[in-house]
């Protein structure tokens, strides 16, 4: 029996005044059940952006409700909004986003510690996360003393030794080479098999959409179309997609 982790229902995200509107989703709706990779496509200003900054609660919608866990986030407000995003969600970056003055184990905790977890706690499960993500041996190091890809590692380890209900991750290979980008979309790949991570991944990239399991295309902050990667080999779901983003508009990538 699947569990519906996320719905979303009719939202609509109107910008501007009376004399110039722009809808940038319209009357949006689709649900996400927990433990799906969930890639969300389509050109500049379709409106991908703007629906993972309303579900990641950095934006409100117009109208329409989100249910995360069958919460109601629309209608979250301060002190209780503040604890969803702590609790609730966790953010893939491009940058890390490390402290620099914090070992890696440090870096891992501290959502933990904010959360007021008792320390037992937290040293397992900083240690579970470090151990299924291969970081174990740089938990004390601080982040000048670790590779890219470590670093990538451990600020993975951060957005989900919480137990996010969904990580969320907006354009996460957009600045980086092609080597860069495999390593990081294969550590995405990990946290959904190995820790059952809920990922809703925002790109415009096909061969980085090849990784997720569906995809939603969005197009004038509707929806398009949706493919659904089934039994495809990487290969195969990238001409489906290729074969979308033809038809859709928007940027090509080529390399995979």
């Amino acid at each position: 029996m699947h569990e519906t982790i996320l719905r979303v229902e009719d939202i609509q995200k109107v910008y501007g005044n009376k004399g110039h509107l722009t809808r940038a989703l319209d009357h949006l709706s689709f649900s996400v059940q927990r433990g799906e990779f969930l890639g969300i496509m389509g050109p500049s200003g379709s409106g991908k952006t703007t629906l993972l900054n309303c579900i990641a609660t950095i934006d409100r919608v117009t109208s329409g409700k989100i249910f995360v866990e069958d919460q109601d986030i629309t209608a979250l407000r301060g002190g209780k909004l503040a604890a969803f995003r702590g609790q609730k969600l966790g953010f893939i970056f491009q940058d890390f986003n490390l402290l620099d003055t914090l070992t890696a184990a440090e870096n891992i905790a501290l959502a933990l510690q904010i959360a007021g977890v008792r320390p037992r706690e937290i040293r397992r499960r900083v240690a579970e996360t470090a151990e299924a993500l291969s970081i174990t041996e740089v938990m004390e190091k601080f982040p000048y003393q670790m590779s890219g890809g470590q670093q990538q590692r451990v600020a993975a380890a951060r957005a989900v030794v919480a137990d996010p209900a969904i990580v969320l991750a907006d354009e996460p290979t957009g600045a980086l080479d092609s080597h860069s980008s495999r390593m990081l979309l294969t550590l995405l790949e990990e946290l959904n098999h190995q820790l059952a991570a809920t990922i809703l991944m925002v790109t415009h990239d096909a061969f980085s959409a090849s990784y997720c399991r569906r995809i939603l295309f969005i197009k004038d902050g509707r929806l398009f179309h949706e493919l659904n990667r089934g039994s495809d080999s990487r290969q195969a779901f990238f001409a489906r997609i290729m074969d979308v983003v033809s038809v859709l508009g928007g940027e090509r990538d080529d390399h995979a």
